[in-house]
């Protein structure tokens, strides 16, 4: 019974890790490995900030974040904006006060503006509600081992792009491998040097995508790297727990244990 339970969890494992072409539900998503992935990982603040950068200057003309609080780009875990960047970016944006009518900068403790196009998705649990891997079915291994894939989704959607277009119903439509059916109506957004980061790092489209990506799987999961904390603690003391109970079993029990031998 064991032998048979070890053998279908070996060829499991095999097909969870030769299935990528299977393991993709909408087209080509490339596997990634974000810093933030598995039970270890942890979310790269540079990696963040420059996420945070390219979603400014490039995603927020037409995509919102309005789950996301402006004051959480300084805690820990995330972007980690000194206090004065956080105030001077939340200045940087306007809202309606409902109180005054007027139109005010942000403070921290706002939202991100909404979608300024009603058309286009807000982008705040865009990395948690897309996934990119599925794997056997119902067995999950793909989520356990390479994540959801969201992330990667983002990063296959904004560099599946092959330049091709059409016109359909009076709209242009973009080809793009990743997209479900192919076509997607929103033109490629990403250019090579688009962006220019104060780190110097890579600023093609590959690496931009996966920064970004990386940023909006953060706003998604803001407390992520909270939560595994807590799983390895309570990980330790249900296995410190299990230790304790079986020596105490062994304790209680010897006695008896000792007089049937002797018997």
């Amino acid at each position: 019974m064991i032998r048979k339970l070890t053998l279908t969890a070996l060829a499991a494992l095999v097909l969870s890790a030769s299935g990528g072409a299977m393991a993709s539900e909408t087209g080509n998503v490339e596997d990634i490995a974000f810093s933030f992935e598995g039970p270890f990982g942890t979310f790269d603040r540079n990696q963040l900030q420059r996420g945070l950068q390219v979603y400014t200057e490039v995603c927020s003309a037409c995509h919102g974040l309005k789950y996301v609080p402006i004051r959480t780009l300084g805690d820990p875990g995330g972007p980690q904006l000194p206090e004065d960047q956080v105030k001077a970016y939340a200045a940087q944006l306007s809202i309606d006060d409902p109180e005054t009518g007027d139109t005010r900068a942000r403070k921290p403790s706002d939202h991100f503006p909404v979608s300024p196009d009603p058309v286009a998705p807000d982008l705040s649990l865009m990395a948690k509600a897309r996934k990119g891997f599925s794997g056997p079915y119902g067995l999950g291994l793909n989520q356990l081992f390479r994540g959801i894939g969201g992330p990667e989704y983002i990063v296959s959607i904004l560099t599946g792009f092959s330049g091709e277009t059409k016109e359909q119903a009076g709209t242009t439509l973009y080809e793009n491998h990743t997209f479900p059916g192919g076509w997607i109506g929103m033109p490629p957004p990403l250019s090579d040097g688009q962006v220019e980061f104060a780190d110097g790092s890579p600023n093609d489209v590959k690496h931009m995508a996966e920064d970004v990506a990386a940023f909006l799987m953060w706003t998604a999961e803001p407390k992520l790297m909270a939560r595994k904390h807590a799983g390895f603690d309570a990980v330790f003391y249900l296995a410190l727990l299990s230790v304790l109970l079986y020596l105490t079993n062994k304790r209680i029990w010897a006695p008896l244990k000792g007089k049937k031998k002797s018997a």
